[in-house]
């Protein structure tokens, strides 16, 4: 029997982890086994510029903290080693960056995820991972909104050019009739 001041430490954790989750509009759950500390390194930094949180847990906890933050389904996958990736803003960060890193190593495997509090699949995980940045999308959302108005100010400009050329072409041909 633990503690309880080992007791109250994983209860708190447990809070925090839940409390994070419930915050969160999106996580994974990955096994990170067989990975080196470099390649933990990268990887953590990459999703820490991301806006993404990852943090290594306890199966019993990660179990404890779904349960608590009302997220059924996740206790089937926690066997072995279990890391826990959440973020705040964007839906697809914490997919893109690990499933690309589990695609590029053998042991390195994504278990499961989250959106919006509902468990979802690996293939819809796998699905997240292959959409382009948050800012990547609002871009072409951006350009989509554009394109209408960029053609409208073409033509206009078009139009003022062909009236500028037409008068262009018969001012030389009155200046040497003045002279």
């Amino acid at each position: 029997m633990p503690s309880q001041k080992v007791l109250e430490q994983k209860q708190q954790v447990v809070s925090e982890l839940a409390e994070r989750i419930q915050g969160s509009i999106a996580g994974v759950i990955v096994s990170y086994e067989g990975i080196t500390v470099d390649e933990d390194t990268k990887l953590r930094k990459d999703l820490r510029e991301a806006g993404v949180k990852y943090t290594v847990v306890k199966n019993t906890l990660i179990k404890r903290a779904a349960e608590k933050a009302g997220l059924a389904g996740v206790d089937e996958v926690l066997n072995g080693t279990s890391a826990i990736a959440t973020c705040d803003e964007d839906y697809v960060a914490a997919a893109r960056i690990l499933q690309k890193f589990a695609d590029g190593h053998k042991t390195f495997a994504v278990k499961t995820g989250y959106l919006d509090n509902e468990v979802i699949s690996l293939e819809k995980i796998q699905s997240l991972a292959k959409l382009p940045s948050r800012e990547v999308l609002l871009a072409n959302v951006l350009g989509a909104f554009q394109a209408p108005i960029a053609s409208f100010a073409r033509a206009v400009q078009a139009i003022v050019d062909k009236e500028n050329g037409g008068e262009a072409e018969a001012a030389p041909a009155e200046a040497p009739a003045e002279a």
